[in-house]
């Protein structure tokens, strides 16, 4: 297997619960009134340190989209999806944004330490 590269935000950023990878700053976030089946969800115009799955057709409440789950580049864990497409034009302002499952993210933290990790990015 390669070598992990793994982006560090600087600033105030949501992070993976399960290993504390940083996964998103709060001034990517849109909204907070989200729902998904763990509950509540985030959505964010970019984040980072995920890769995505593969893309498949989903109903959900506000109607059929196609999505690709995304899991934490470092424990690979799903932690949210993001949005391909909206068939319904009232909804295609999630298109290529991201949603993060709450229960699977920390709080937002600043980085009071000013902790580094190597430098790459999925947002560029």
């Amino acid at each position: 297997m390669g070598r992990l590269f793994l982006q560090h935000l600087e600033g105030t950023a949501y992070s993976c619960r399960t290993c504390k990878s940083n996964l998103a700053l709060v001034d990517e976030l849109v909204s907070k009134s989200f729902h998904c089946r763990t509950g509540r969800a985030y959505l964010f115009n970019c984040v980072v340190n995920v890769s995505a799955g593969p893309k498949e057709d989903r109903l959900m409440t506000t109607g059929l989209h196609t999505v690709c789950d995304i899991y934490c580049n470092r424990c690979n864990r799903i932690v949210g999806w993001k949005y391909e497409e909206a068939f319904d034009k009232t909804q295609k302002y999630k298109e290529g944004k991201f949603i993060l499952e709450r229960a699977k993210m920390t709080d937002a933290t600043a980085d009071i330490f000013g902790s580094r990790e190597v430098d790459g990015s999925d947002c560029d």
